[in-house]
């Protein structure tokens, strides 16, 4: 067979080869048809960057982070009584109580609203008659002593990249408005939205403003203030553990599952939305955008900012 039949191979020089005509042959035309296809290739169009995420100078974009198991290990009410127990506040019988309900929620990584409830109402009785003011005191103590260590270095990561777009970040969570108002000035967060409880003359009376912040009142909460604010919720990013929270993930444009429980783990990818994985050392499930993992990991943290800029859902 003329070795030009299928191909031009003019340009290949003609030498001895230990082959056969046939073998040589192939190799020949493989040859040729890689050098013309290179060459009639049509030029590859540059894929457009994609925007960056969070967006930088947008005025009606904020962040929403839940506390518990989100921002921090743990509840923050379990940290809180357990420094109110120290300034003997409660016996240790309350102490035991406390102690099983934070075991119960580590182990769960989920909020039950029979036990929540059962340390609300613990919490309610123990500062009954105490002034506002005594409890932020010992609040910043408390937030010292048993919270700063365990919030999630990624997730913090994350926050530090909408406030570093100039956004506001608030914390929604049911624990009380003082106790998340602290931590979220200590974190150099925009502010807090919590359960409030009745005080009279700055002495709380035992009883709620309504009823604690959690699930649907979360989104009623951000709904409210970000009408007040003037923000556009479809620019706006949402981050919780919990399947409790998906009233308030499903409000707005960019949310995302935090160390999620099995039900948001699930929804969260039925609906597509991003996830993300602290609680270890090995890579968690991925939606969207890549997952930094590690209970400590600072680089891991930094490394979520950075990934969160460059991408958006």
């Amino acid at each position: 067979m003329p070795s030009g039949a299928l191909f031009d191979l003019g340009w290949i020089p003609r030498r001895r080869r230990p082959a056969t005509a046939r073998s040589v042959l192939a190799g020949e035309a493989a040859a040729a048809a890689a050098r013309k296809s290179t060459q009639d290739a049509p030029p590859v169009e540059e894929t457009p960057a994609e925007p960056e995420f969070p967006v930088v100078g947008d005025t009606a974009a904020a962040a929403f982070f839940d506390l518990d198991n989100t921002v921090m290990q743990g509840a923050a009410l379990f940290h809180f009584g357990r420094g109110l127990y120290k300034r003997h506040f409660f016996h240790k019988r309350d102490l035991a109580r406390f102690a099983w309900q934070q075991i119960y929620f580590r182990l769960a990584g989920s909020e039950n609203p029979e036990h929540m409830a059962d340390v609300r109402n613990s919490a309610l009785s123990i500062v009954q008659g105490h002034r506002v003011a005594e409890l932020m005191s010992i609040g910043e103590e408390i937030y010292d002593e048993y919270m700063a260590e365990r919030v999630w270095p990624g997730t913090r990561a994350l926050a530090q990249a909408h406030l570093d777009a100039g956004q506001k970040v608030w914390l929604v969570t049911a624990a009380p408005v003082e106790t998340a108002t602290i931590i979220a000035r200590r974190l150099g967060l925009t502010g807090a939205l919590g359960t409030v409880a009745e005080s009279v003359g700055g002495v709380y009376t035992g009883k709620l403003v309504g009823e604690p912040l959690h699930g649907p009142a979360k989104a009623e909460a951000v709904r409210a203030l970000a009408a007040a604010e003037g923000l556009d919720l479809s620019h706006c990013a949402a981050y919780s553990d919990s399947a409790n929270d998906i009233p308030m993930l499903s409000l707005v444009g960019h949310p995302y599952a935090i160390n999620p429980d099995s039900r948001l783990r699930k929804h969260a990818r039925e609906q597509g939305w991003r996830l993300r994985d602290y609680r270890t050392g090995r890579k968690a499930a991925k939606i969207g955008i890549p997952a930094a993992a590690g209970v400590g990991a600072l680089a891991g943290g930094a490394a979520a900012a950075v990934a969160l800029q460059r991408r958006r859902r």
